[in-house]
C-alpha cells in the first residue's frame, strides 16, 4: 500500500503543476489575465502541491493531507463564490470556456476531485506508516517525485512574478485589463 499512497502523492503534485501550467499558459498565450478570485484559486492550489510533496519528502502524515485538504476547501470556498457571481441567466461569465465549462468552474471540480482522492490516500495509509519522525528527516526521493518538486516550484515562482507583474505592491483590480508593472516603464 505504501507504494499506491506514494504514488497517489506524486500524482496530486504533478495534477497541481499541470494546472498551473495551463492556467499560466491561458495567461500569457490568450492573454487571459486572472481576477483576485483567479489568483486565490491558484494560491490554493500551491498549497495542495506543496502538502503532496511533504508526503513525498517526509513521509505520508496526517498532518501533510491535514494541509492539502485545508487548501482544496479554500480553493472550493473562492472557486465556488466566482461560479455563484457569474450564475445569473445571461451572464457571459469571466473568460471564455474551455471545453463547456469557465476555468473557475473547472477549479471547483478540481478541488473537489482532490479532496476526494485524499480521502482514499488516508483509506490506504496503513495504521504505523503515519509515525512522527522527531526532526523531520527527510525520505529520498526518486527521480520522478523531484520532477514534481522542481515543476511545482518553479511554477509557483513563475506565478508569483506574473502576479507582482499584473497587482504590483497594490490591491489588484477587479477586471484587469493590464500588466502593472509595463504601466511603469
Amino acid at each position: 500500500m505504501t507504494a499506491l499512497v506514494r504514488f497517489g502523492n506524486w500524482l496530486g503534485a504533478m495534477a497541481v503543476s499541470g494546472v498551473l501550467i495551463v492556467a499560466f499558459v491561458l495567461q500569457f498565450a490568450h492573454n487571459e489575465l486572472p481576477c483576485p478570485l483567479c489568483m486565490l484559486q491558484r494560491v490554493a492550489f500551491v498549497l495542495c502541491g506543496f502538502g503532496f510533496l511533504m508526503n513525498l519528502r517526509f513521509g505520508s502524515q496526517p498532518l501533510h493531507y491535514g494541509v492539502i485538504l485545508l487548501a482544496a476547501l479554500f480553493g472550493l470556498v473562492a472557486s465556488g463564490r466566482q461560479v455563484l457571481l457569474h450564475i445569473v441567466p445571461g451572464d457571459a461569465g469571466y473568460g471564455p470556456p474551455l471545453l463547456g465549462l469557465h476555468l473557475y468552474t473547472w477549479t471547483f471540480v478540481f478541488f473537489t476531485a482532490i479532496v476526494v482522492g485524499v480521502a482514499f490516500l488516508l483509506l490506504l495509509l496503513s495504521p504505523r506508516e503515519p509515525e512522527r519522525r522527531e526532526g523531520r528527516h527527510a525520505l529520498p526521493m526518486g527521480s520522478l517525485s523531484s520532477l514534481a518538486a522542481w515543476l511545482l516550484i518553479l511554477v509557483t515562482l513563475a506565478n508569483a512574478a506574473a502576479a507582482f507583474a499584473l497587482c504590483g505592491p497594490v490591491e489588484c483590480p477587479d477586471n484587469p485589463t493590464g500588466y502593472w508593472l509595463l504601466t511603469r516603464f
